[in-house]
C-alpha cells in the first residue's frame, strides 16, 4: 500500500488542486482572526483544517468506485443524520435546529455532510444508465433522491442549506441529456410555485418575519430600515466599502467586524471581512483563486475514467460555484441573507470538513484516470 501511495503521489496526485484548497482555507483562517481576534474561532478553524486535510487524504487515496458502489448505504446514513437533527439530539442555534450533538463527536451540522452522499447516489444512478436522452421516469427518480435530504433540511428549517442542494441535481440532469421540454416545464412550474410558496409561507408563518424582511430588503432596498431588517445588508456593504483598494491594513480601531457592527463576521460575512482587510485587490485575488480551483475541478471531470466520476466532480464544482455566488451576493447586498457559508473560508468544522472530503473525491477520480 505504501509503495502504491508513493507512486501515485509522484505521478498522478493533483498537487495544484490540493495546494489551492489548503491556501484558500489558510487565507480564511487569517480573515477569521481579523474578524474576531478576541475569540478562538480561528484556532478552532486551524484544528478543523488539520482534521479536514486528513479526511481529504483518506478519500483521495481510496478508490472512488468502491465508495460510489456503496452510495445507497452512505445516502441512507446521511438521511439518518438529518433525521437525528429533528430529535432531542438536535441543537437549536439562532432559531434553527440544524445541528446535532453526539458523544465523542460533539456538535456538527449534518446538512453539510449529507451533500456528499446525495452526490454519490445521483452519480451512481445516472452514471449507470444507457446513453440517450433522459426519460421522465429517470428525472423523477433524480428528484426523489434529492427530495429526501431537502425535505428533512426544510423541517429544521434551513432554507439556505436546502437551496445549495438544487444545483447538484441540475448539474447531473444537464450532463445526462435532459430533454428541453422538461427544462421548460420545470422553469414554468418554478415561476408559478415559488411566488405561491412565498405568499403561502408568509401567511402561514412558515417563513419567519425576519426571513421575509431580509428578502424585502433586497427587493426594495430604499425602504429597508438600516437599524432593523436591513441592518445585516447595510453593515455588510459599509464593511466592503471601507476596505477600498488595499484594505484598512490592521487598523482595528475602525474595523466594522472588530467593533461588532457586522453580524456573524466569521461565517456569513467573511467575504466582507476580507474586503475590509485586504481591499479590492484581496477580494479579486480570492475570486481568482476560486476560479483556478474550479477550473481544476472541471479539468478533472473531463479526464474522468467513467461517467459516474465525471458526474461526481461536476456536481461538486457546481455546488461550490453556487455557494460562492450566493455568499458573495449576500455580502454585496444583491441577494437576501440566508446563511450560506463561503466554501473553505467561513468558520465551521462541518463546512470545511465536508468541502475537503468533496475535493478528495475529485483528486481520487483524477488519480485513477488511467486505471481501467
Amino acid at each position: 500500500m505504501v509503495a502504491i501511495i508513493e507512486r501515485r503521489d509522484l505521478r498522478d496526485f493533483d498537487w495544484l488542486t490540493s495546494i489551492l484548497a489548503v491556501a484558500i482555507a489558510g487565507f480564511g483562517i487569517w480573515q477569521i482572526h481579523n474578524a474576531v481576534p478576541s475569540e478562538s474561532y480561528w484556532s478552532k478553524q486551524l484544528i478543523g483544517l488539520g482534521i479536514a486535510v486528513f479526511g481529504f487524504l483518506v478519500v483521495a487515496f481510496t478508490d472512488y468506485r468502491r465508495i460510489i458502489d456503496a452510495a445507497p448505504f452512505f445516502y441512507a446514513f446521511g438521511l439518518l443524520l438529518l433525521f437525528l437533527v429533528l430529535t432531542p439530539l438536535g441543537v437549536e442555534v439562532n432559531g434553527q435546529q440544524a445541528w446535532v450533538r453526539l458523544p465523542i463527536v460533539g456538535q456538527f451540522q449534518p446538512s453539510e455532510f449529507a451533500k456528499i452522499p446525495t452526490v454519490l447516489m445521483l452519480a451512481k444512478y445516472f452514471g449507470n444508465r444507457k446513453p440517450g436522452s433522459l426519460r421522465l421516469k429517470e428525472v423523477l427518480v433524480g428528484v426523489a433522491i434529492l427530495a429526501g435530504p431537502v425535505g428533512l433540511i426544510m423541517l429544521e428549517p434551513d432554507a439556505g442549506q436546502a437551496m445549495t442542494y438544487f444545483p447538484i441535481l441540475a448539474a447531473v440532469l444537464f450532463l445526462s441529456a435532459i430533454k428541453i421540454r422538461y427544462v421548460v416545464g420545470a422553469l414554468v412550474l418554478a415561476a408559478i410555485m415559488i411566488p405561491a410558496a412565498y405568499i403561502t409561507g408568509v401567511q402561514t408563518g412558515v417563513i419567519k418575519n425576519y426571513q421575509r424582511q431580509r428578502i424585502e430588503a433586497i427587493l426594495d432596498p430604499e425602504s429597508a430600515d438600516p437599524r432593523g431588517y436591513g441592518y445585516h445588508t447595510v453593515q455588510s456593504m459599509i464593511t466592503v466599502g471601507k476596505g477600498g483598494l488595499h484594505g484598512i491594513k490592521g487598523d482595528t480601531e475602525t474595523s466594522q467586524s472588530v467593533l461588532k457592527f457586522l453580524p456573524e463576521p466569521q461565517t456569513d460575512f467573511i467575504f466582507a471581512v476580507t474586503a475590509e482587510n485586504t481591499g479590492f485587490i484581496g477580494c479579486v485575488s480570492l475570486l481568482l483563486a476560486y476560479a483556478l480551483l474550479l477550473s481544476r475541478l472541471v479539468a478533472g471531470a473531463r479526464e474522468a475514467n467513467d461517467r459516474a466520476g465525471m458526474l461526481v466532480i461536476m456536481s461538486i464544482a457546481t455546488a461550490l460555484t453556487f455557494q460562492i455566488f450566493m455568499n458573495v451576493g449576500m455580502t454585496l447586498g444583491i441577494l437576501p441573507v440566508i446563511g450560506v457559508p463561503l466554501p473553505l473560508m467561513s468558520a465551521g468544522l462541518s463546512a470545511i470538513l465536508s468541502t475537503f472530503i468533496a475535493i478528495g473525491f475529485v483528486v481520487s477520480i483524477r488519480m485513477r484516470r488511467f486505471v481501467n
